[in-house]
Order: structure tokens, then sequence, then C-alpha cells
């Protein structure tokens, strides 16, 4: 693995972010160095908002120095809608030929990106899965720079300017259910296809587009504290809806 000299990411972090060693975020800084190789000077990692965060190039560089054996990324077309520049994408990172693999899914619309790459939501989900995955496959703790697009307070005119029209049914389109649903499946690593049918079957509509806003809310609701309460009893629930065990289409 690529050793990096703490001093030089110690000078560029004093230089660029007036981080010193007295400074909190400095301990840090030398573990992300030392166990991951991280390198302030090849864009590895960005000081923000008093916390790090590892860019996409990052990732990618030690995925390639520890011999990643390959990422698969495919689209999640039950939870995208082309139309709306609403996707979702699910990518799974094999380190070794062994490897079962790393999951991680990754969304984006024009609601939680920023306006910069506003037209591009279909890369940058892209981008979102594959970094998670790796995220998990490596064990980093810290989140990737993408994570602030969705996460970061826009200033009053600008979430005016994307605040989203609602439709005239109030269905599950609405960006704010659909973000819940969307963490509940990552969160709970539920199997998208199964959660739909069995929400399908909860809102006791013939698709879930035809649910309104509160039916699908009370659903993620109910399933998030289903979930906490006893995960296994909720699969087993989805699981109900397997082909050939009465689910619904």
């Amino acid at each position: 693995m690529r050793r990096v000299d703490i001093q030089d990411n110690a000078k560029l972090a004093r230089i660029k972010w007036s981080i010193t060693p007295r400074h909190i975020s400095f301990p840090n800084l030398k573990i992300y160095s030392e166990r991951y190789g991280f390198s302030i000077a090849a864009g590895d990692l960005l000081f923000l908002n008093g916390s790090w965060y590892v860019t996409h190039s990052g990732l990618l560089r030690l995925a390639h120095r520890r011999n990643c054996s390959g990422i698969d990324v495919r689209p999640v077309m039950e939870l995208s809608a082309p139309n709306l520049g609403r996707f979702s994408f699910r990518a799974t990172v094999f380190k070794s030929r062994w490897c079962k693999g790393f999951v991680g899914y990754g969304d984006a619309d024009p609601s939680n990106v920023s306006p910069v790459v506003r037209g591009a939501e279909m890369r940058v989900a892209e981008t979102r899965a594959v970094n998670r995955a790796l995220r998990k496959a490596y064990g980093i703790g810290l989140c990737s720079v993408e994570k602030l697009d969705s996460t970061a307070k826009p200033s009053p005119a600008l979430a005016e300017s994307k605040k989203p029209v609602q439709p005239a049914n109030g269905n599950y389109r609405i960006p704010k259910v659909r973000d819940r649903l969307c963490q509940l499946i990552r969160q709970h690593q539920l199997d998208p296809i199964l959660v739909k049918s069995y929400a399908i079957d909860f809102c006791r509509t013939k698709t879930l587009r035809e649910a309104t806003r509160e039916q699908v809310e009370s659903f993620v609701t109910h399933q998030a504290h289903s979930a906490n309460k006893d995960r296994n009893a909720l699969l087993c629930q989805f699981n109900s809806y397997l082909p050939g065990k009465g689910n619904v289409a």
C-alpha cells in the first residue's frame, strides 16, 4: 500500500485550512494518511465545514492500491423516474475474486444535487452508489464529498427555487417521502422490489403511483418502526412477496 508522509499532509493541511497538530481534526488526518494512504496533494481529502471528506478519485485510487477485483454498477429501475430526473443505482464492490461483494445504493434528483451539476443526476447517482460501496468495502467511516450536495443547507432563495411542485394527486413522487423510503431501504438493506410489492398491498392500490402521500408516509413510518423493533420479522414479511408466494404484481 502507498505510504503517505504525514508531514506532507500536515504541511498542506496547515496551508490550505490552517490545521495544526493541536487542531481537533489532526488525529483523524494522521489515521487517514497512515491507514488508507490518502493524500491531500493528490486530492484524496478535503476539509469542509469542520469535517474531513474523501473524494471519489481518492476512493478509486484506494481501490486500485488494494487490488480491487471489480465494481458492478446497475440502475435500480423501481426507484428511478428518468422523466423526472430521478435515478437510483446499486453498486457492488468485489475486493478479490472470492469476495461476495459489498453493496451500496445511490440516488439523485434535482432536489438533492448541486445546481452546478443539474441535468447530470444519472452520473451523480452512479457516483454516490460507487462511493458508498467502496466506503463499506474498505471500512472508511468518513463521508465522501458527494454527500454535501444532499446535506448542505441551501440559501433561502436556492431552497425556494428547488422546492418541488406537488402533483395534483399528492402521490409518492414528492421527494421528501421518496427520500425517506430510499433511506429505509438502504439503512436496513431491504430488497426494493419486495418493498414495492409490500407497499402496494399496504396502500391497497394497484400501483404505487396511485397511492396518496398520506398512504406512503404511513407505510414508511410503519416499516421504519417495524425494522427498528424486529428486522428479521420484517424481512419474513417481505419474503412472502417473493415470486410464487402470492406477491402483488
